[in-house]
């Protein structure tokens, strides 16, 4: 797909759907990933992912919840190798990875929030709903969601909302291509989002907002 994550944050907003990202890296710079989550959380075993991979459909994405925690990694390269081998798009990480090395060379994109050497430090018990859910923050994910992930970061939008969603990136970034292409021709952004009018509303009208204004005059630099 022709699209950002930040194309498809912006489409959430206008379309009402809530914003549901993460600040996470791709272990390969500009690697990008798309797909239906395949959640699992971890609890200090790999035995949650392997069960995981026994469902998989082929371009899920496994979409690993280990609480975030930074003093411990939770995927490595056999973890990555095997989800290419069960035909994966991609690992979604909230936690830490190892073996970045090996990683890169695997080609599996793999977004994380950093590197750790050590392995899982403990075995802690794992919930019922090990395989149906994963937690992002204040966010929590399952199959009924679709996964987008670029350089930066990533995000996610309900598979029921995906078709409207597209709809309205595809529009943002059409938008935002030309307003690109008028400023590297010479026309001023301030020029093309009639930016003096704005401010001559806004006197007024006080409680006018830019996004309100651009929405008017089919600006996209905002949402």
């Amino acid at each position: 797909m022709d699209l950002t994550t930040a194309h498809l944050a912006d489409a959430c907003i206008r379309a009402g759907v809530p914003v549901r990202c993460a600040s996470l890296t791709s272990v390969e710079p500009g690697h990008r990933v798309s797909g239906r989550v395949l959640p699992a959380r971890h609890v200090g075993s790999v035995d949650v992912f392997l069960e995981a991979f026994e469902t998989a459909e082929p371009g899920d994405v496994l979409v690993v919840d280990n609480d975030g925690r930074t003093d411990e990694s939770c995927v490595g390269d056999l973890v990555v190798l095997e989800a290419r081998s069960a035909g994966l798009a991609g690992v979604v990480i909230r936690g830490l990875h190892r073996d970045t090395a090996d990683i890169r060379a695997i080609g599996l994109p793999v977004f994380s929030a950093g590197t750790m050497p050590t392995g899982p430090l403990s075995i802690r018990a794992r919930p019922e709903d090990a395989l149906e859910r994963a937690s992002f923050g204040e966010w929590t994910v399952s199959r009924e969601d679709v996964v987008f992930g670029d350089d930066d970061g990533v995000v996610f939008v309900p598979a029921a909302q995906l078709d409207r969603v597209i709809e309205l990136a595809e529009g943002i970034r059409d938008t935002e291509r030309r307003q690109a292409e008028l400023i590297r021709d010479g026309e001023s952004l301030r020029s093309q989002v009639r930016f003096d009018a704005f401010l001559k509303r806004r006197e007024q009208n006080p409680g006018l907002t830019f996004r309100d204004h651009l929405r008017a005059v089919g600006g996209a630099i905002e949402e």
